[in-house]
């Protein structure tokens, strides 16, 4: 029984699919969530652990149950190779993410700049975008200041289940992109998830200071806390 559960998490880990293992303790017996019927408290304790990466002991009657999170990494993708994205990304890489920057110049998005802690993709980021997917588990932030590259992403990833979207530029600049996506169909609810100017508002200046204000706030916005919170 266990080597079949162990080949159905392996197979979900390799197909980047989140699975909760839930182990019965003391005997060990083993369930997989999502694709095993449970009981519904135990059903619900996996979503818990999965939506927040977190593993904790759950009672059922009688049994407790080890409820392990197997999550796919999370994912950052930055949209602009330039100064802040230099400073952001080992930062991001550091803080457990998988880091992806998107940039068709190919004379800023180059491995001399980035290392090897972000996967670099010279495309344009309407076609990245629909290659990368961005899911529940991905924040997106654009960079650019420009609008022939930062809105593609943006339309694209306001079409996705992504759980932060951020994009650099003043309040003066982020009205005219507002007013931008709203002719490209997008609702006040959608456009409403942008977080413009993009991170938390510390009085940053320097590229150092914008990047971690930004990664401040994915996981803030991550975490739930108040501090990712718009007005």
């Amino acid at each position: 029984m266990k080597e079949a559960v162990f080949a159905r998490l392996r197979d979900a880990q390799a197909s980047k699919q989140p699975v909760a293992l839930l182990t019965r303790l003391p005997d060990g017996a083993q369930h997989l969530f999502p694709g095993e019927e449970l009981p519904a408290a135990l059903a619900e304790a996996a979503r818990t652990a999965l939506e927040s990466d977190q593993a904790a002991n759950v009672s059922l009657g009688e049994e407790t149950w080890f409820v392990q999170p197997h999550n796919p990494p999370l994912r950052l993708m930055v949209v602009g190779a330039v100064h802040i994205a230099q400073a952001l990304v080992p930062m991001a890489a550091a803080a457990g993410f998988a880091v992806t920057v998107v940039d068709p110049r190919g004379a800023f998005a180059t491995a001399e700049r980035f290392g090897e802690v972000a996967t670099l993709v010279q495309e344009w980021p309407d076609d990245a975008m629909a290659a990368l997917q961005p899911d529940s588990r991905t924040a997106v932030v654009t960079l650019t200041h420009d609008p022939k590259l930062d809105d593609p992403a943006l339309d694209a990833t306001l079409r996705s289940a992504a759980f932060y979207v951020g994009a650099l530029g003043s309040r003066r600049t982020h009205a005219k992109r507002v007013a931008r996506l709203t002719e490209l169909g997008h609702d006040e609810a959608a456009i409403g998830r942008i977080h413009a100017p993009v991170g938390l508002n510390i009085e940053a200046v320097t590229a150092p200071e914008i990047a971690l204000s930004i990664l401040a706030e994915i996981v803030a916005v991550r975490r739930g806390s108040a501090l990712g919170r718009r007005a």
